[in-house]
């Protein structure tokens, strides 16, 4: 039988995908609704009225987006109404300018309302920017496990794609995100979309999605650092060539917008990186070992550098799947050598532990149900566990804990895996086609 194009013989749909397609239009407004709901009510929201802020200080209030106001706002909001002490994260704004530029139809989204009908303009404010965003973030949260399961190479059974969608949208690391509004999300579903271009030989699509993964080193400076370290060992100058050019694009929008935006911004990123050594892991041991006569935090961040620099350099000629390894390894160490630790960037933890599970399905053949699910239930309570110990009174164990124990057993539940990434003999450049 001669094949026949779908497109060509079908002018209409059938009814039922009339059907399917009108219910699943129904999920997602009754979705957008409720993140509505939950965006009036839900407490933090600090990180995305940052940007929001910045980005409507300049389009609407014609003042500095990286001035100490809107800083002052965002402390106001995540101090629960006083502003920040010394040692605490001042909230300056430190995303490039081309950045708080992708923010600008969120900011502007009353303004636009107002050109057609001033009634309904306030009902386009904060909250509704922020609804829209939990439901694009939550997109992104889907995206981050389907991506995470392909870049894995596992084929999981139907039943366990509910359980880790639920890990992805409600686990602990997840919903802080969703509830302060990280962009990290976003970077780690783009870290993600990155490794799959490269693995399917789309270098200048590569080198455009790292321009955006320019920033917010605290989440994702050191898979940056990997992928040009893969960039430069295989040749793959198309990326390169991708970046070039997508920056020289953003960069000159960006200057052409607001030309003086260098100089603030280098403040915000200064004041910022001020307050680090009160919000990094060496801060959290001083407080727990202050009779180690020398920097204990330093020593530890050294090691985790220098491991993961041995494990970039081993992985270059590996298997796509060990580039995953590595590259999950990298956003889990990320967060203990020197950066500020936030917790609600451990979502971009996600991919790492959907590759751990993959892993132990993969090894304990007989009993993979059983010590699946063992490992599954452990990841996700635990957190919540930490959690219900701090969330009423103030406890700095559990606080701490809460801090570092999540990227910690993320490293140890990679290497508890690591023979069986090792392992494979296949070659990285066979993996993408060997493009270069």
């Amino acid at each position: 039988m001669a094949f026949r194009d779908i497109r060509k013989s079908r002018k209409v749909l059938r009814g039922e995908e009339i059907f399917l397609l009108i219910i699943a239009l129904s999920l997602l407004a009754g979705l957008f609704v409720l993140n509505l709901h939950l965006a009036r009510i839900l407490p933090g929201r600090e990180l995305l009225f940052l940007r929001w802020s910045a980005a409507r200080a300049f389009w609407v209030e014609k003042t500095e987006p990286y001035g100490a106001e809107v800083a002052q706002r965002v402390q106001l909001i995540a101090y629960n109404g006083r502003l920040a002490y010394s040692d605490e994260f001042p909230f300056a704004l430190s995303d490039p300018f081309y950045i708080i530029l992708l923010y600008t139809p969120l900011a502007l989204l009353g303004e636009v309302v107002s050109l057609f009908s001033s009634s309904l303009a306030p009902y386009f404010d904060f909250n509704f920017a922020r609804a829209f965003w939990l439901f694009l973030s939550e997109l992104a949260l889907i995206g981050i496990v389907l991506y995470s399961v392909r870049l894995s190479e596992w084929e999981p059974p139907r039943w366990w794609f509910p359980a880790l969608f639920g890990f992805g949208l409600f686990g602990y690391f997840s919903l802080n995100a969703l509830a302060v509004g990280t962009p990290s999300i976003f970077l780690t579903f783009l870290y993600l979309s990155i490794l799959l271009a490269l693995r399917a030989g789309y270098d200048e699509l590569a080198g455009g999605l790292l321009s955006l993964a320019t920033y917010q080193w605290e989440v994702g400076g050191l898979f940056f650092l990997f992928v040009l370290i893969l960039i430069f060992s295989h040749r793959r100058w198309g990326v390169l060539i991708g970046l070039a050019m997508a920056m020289f694009v953003l960069l000159a929008a960006s200057f052409l917008a607001n030309p003086g935006w260098g100089l603030p911004y280098i403040r915000g990123v200064l004041s910022n990186w001020y307050r680090t050594p009160f919000l990094n892991l060496a801060s959290i041991l001083d407080v727990w070992f202050p009779a180690i006569p020398f920097n204990l935090g330093a020593v530890i961040s050294l090691a985790f550098g220098v491991l993961v620099f041995f494990e970039w350099i081993g992985a270059v000629n590996s298997s796509f799947q060990r580039i995953f390894w590595v590259a999950s390894l990298s956003l889990a160490v990320t967060p203990l050598v020197g950066f500020a630790i936030f917790p609600s960037n451990y979502v971009a933890l996600i991919p790492a532990f959907i590759l751990i599970i993959s892993l132990v399905w993969e090894r304990w053949s007989r009993n993979r149900n059983l010590t699946t699910l063992f490992v599954f239930v452990v990841a996700s309570l635990v957190p919540f566990g930490l959690y219900s110990q701090t969330s009423v009174v103030y406890n700095r164990l559990y606080t701490d804990l809460l801090s570092v124990l999540p990227p910690l057993g993320t490293i140890i539940g990679l290497y508890w895996m690591r023979w069986w990434v090792v392992r494979s003999p296949r070659t990285w450049a066979d993996q993408i086609g060997g493009r270069s």
